[in-house]
């Protein structure tokens, strides 16, 4: 391979999983780590694509994801890949499942790529170009206002679309989570649509890295209670581990060999 046949498939890798890191990419590439950050930086200086921590960010909006998108992307991507990955099992062929416009629903999404005839709903734009590559699934893409970032939709239209459908599974992230206000999110847009597709779930999934076990935002959007099980990682400390079973919140910790616990 040639060392622009390398850079472009490199680009492609970033273009479909916006997330990777340097590590992940030089395993796919089959390179050295040294070479991908090279190749990085050349394609950075020929100003097709950003460099944040751990990797890069396409500037192509044609084809990538936005950059907003892709930064958050990379944010804790070790532990919203474990988080996507255990929950993804829980999804079989056939399902009608809702998942928000979360990276950690990204992550999760990269893992149905064996499952056939999915009903997703969703209101994440890259979400559901990713999930529309299968031509069994069928896609909906809620309508409403386009967010500044370019990478999700919500809005009045968005809730009363949620609000007449009923779906199997919802699997819902947060940017924060606290055992009194339980889920929370910092915009209230996206606090509203997530109530909605709560509501009109039949079990609801929690997608909680544990970086934002602790912390509470403005928004409460569901109750420890409407959760059917949390998924975190195994950065969750031994109090937050007591706090979840004194609620009764069964969750699962998400290392290569997940932990289940009641």
């Amino acid at each position: 391979m040639t060392t622009y046949e390398r850079r472009q498939s490199l680009m492609d890798l970033l273009r479909k999983q916006p997330g990777l890191r340097v590590p992940e990419i030089a395993r796919t590439l089959e390179v050295s780590e040294g070479t991908v950050r090279n190749d990085l930086n050349a394609l950075e200086e020929d100003g097709h694509l950003t460099r944040v921590h751990g990797g890069a960010v396409l500037k192509d909006a044609r084809n990538s994801t936005s950059a907003a998108f892709g930064i958050r992307h990379q944010e804790h991507s070790e532990e919203k890949n474990l988080v996507g990955r255990r929950a993804a099992e829980l999804i079989n062929d056939g399902d009608s499942i809702l998942l928000d416009a979360s990276s950690t629903a990204y992550y999760l999404a990269l893992n149905l790529r064996e499952r056939s005839r999915l009903r997703v709903v969703t209101n994440g734009i890259e979400l559901a170009r990713l999930l529309a590559q299968n031509t069994s699934n069928t896609v909906i893409l809620i309508g409403g206002v386009v967010n500044p970032d370019g990478s999700s939709v919500t809005g009045l239209l968005s809730e009363q679309i949620i609000a007449e459908l009923r779906i199997q599974k919802a699997f819902v992230s947060c940017s924060g989570f606290s055992v009194e206000s339980g889920m929370t999110e910092v915009h209230l847009e996206e606090a509203q649509l997530k109530r909605r597709a709560i509501e009109s779930a039949r079990q609801v999934f929690a997608l909680v890295d544990s970086s934002k076990l602790g912390h509470e935002d403005l928004t409460p959007f569901a109750r420890p209670q409407q959760i059917t099980h949390l998924f975190t990682d195994s950065g969750i400390t031994e109090e937050w581990k007591s706090r979840l079973q004194q609620e009764n919140i069964p969750f699962t910790i998400c290392e290569e060999q997940a932990t289940p616990t009641k």
